[in-house]
């Protein structure tokens, strides 16, 4: 089974993710994160481990290039894949992230129906040997 993890401070924008993830019918476990800490908190004291973290930018107290930065900082987190996953659709956001080496960048669709889509994609990538380019590390339906 797929472990992935979200991390945004909008519970709405949790609960929408979280059905999504229930409507795509693949075997995935989601685990959901308010803050940057308690992602931070859950990466440093498994089970369970990530196949997959995706990682809200605006957030109170330490936001998500601040967590982006520590989780590849951090020997035993540095290989986990993050996508940014973010309202911002700003180049200097996004090159900002690209910089701290975020996997993938994906402005947050407007629809339900491109959500699934943007997870989907998320999904069929082989993270082991995906290497982001300047054409490839946004993701925009």
């Amino acid at each position: 089974m797929m472990k992935i993890f979200y991390t945004d401070d909008d519970p709405d924008d949790q609960d929408i993710f979280k059905d999504a993830i229930n409507e795509l019918a693949e075997p995935i476990e989601l685990w959901t994160q308010n803050t940057g800490g308690e992602l931070i908190d859950l990466l440093q004291n498994p089970p369970p481990q990530p196949h997959l973290i995706f990682l809200d930018l605006n957030m109170p107290i330490r936001n998500g290039y601040e967590i982006l930065k520590e989780i590849r900082e951090t020997e035993q987190l540095k290989d986990f894949p993050v996508v940014v996953f973010s309202t911002s659709d700003d180049e200097k956001a996004i090159n900002t992230t690209r910089q701290l080496g975020a996997n993938l960048y994906i402005p947050k669709p407007s629809s339900f129906n491109s959500l699934k889509k943007v997870i989907r994609h998320s999904l069929s990538i082989d993270w082991q040997t995906f290497a982001p380019t300047q054409d490839t590390y946004v993701y925009r339906v």
